[in-house]
């Protein structure tokens, strides 16, 4: 794997990383405003991925959450604080304006979801970054059977990430 070395906000994660995938876009929002829109309310499609995701889980034998709820989502509670909740995710690590790195672990993975700007305005460029560390082989078949889906939704959530928040 080709360890990208632009992400020094990422750098302790990414040499041990089984997978890293990386997803750009631009706007005008801000990182809170963006982290929100994308950590808030799902279609009705990736609803029913996550369900399909649960019924793998468990015919995996995966200790893994539910559907995760996902709220609606203020910019002014994003919060950098490690330790505290974002969606169904950890806060790791944060820099207001600048990146936020969030996790979440089973029994078989760990997947870590950042989100980095450059905070130049009024166009701001985003970095979605996905890196994924397997705790065991049911992880790497996991990921395989879910990967397809993973760009989908990711590409959801950066579009909800870049819409004006209301």
């Amino acid at each position: 794997m080709t360890v990208r070395t632009d992400l020094p906000e990422l750098a302790d994660l990414l040499p041990t990383a089984d997978v890293v995938d990386l997803k750009t876009a631009t706007g005008t929002v801000t990182l809170r405003e963006f982290v929100a829109g994308s950590l808030g309310p799902s279609p009705w499609w990736i609803k029913a991925l996550f369900a399909a995701r649960f019924v793998l889980a468990k015919a995996l034998r995966l200790q893994t959450a539910g559907v995760p709820s996902r709220p609606r989502v203020r910019p002014e509670t994003i919060s950098f604080t490690p330790g505290d909740r974002a969606a169904f995710f950890e806060v790791v690590r944060g820099e207001e304006d600048h990146y936020l790195l969030l996790k979440v672990t089973d029994n078989h993975l760990i997947g870590y979801l950042a989100f980095i700007t450059d905070n130049t305005s009024p166009t701001r460029e985003f970095k979605v970054v996905t890196i994924v560390h397997f705790l065991r082989p049911a992880g790497r078949f996991y990921y395989a059977a879910i990967e397809p889906f993973h760009h989908l939704v990711l590409h959801s959530m950066i579009r909800s990430g870049l819409k004006t928040y209301r």
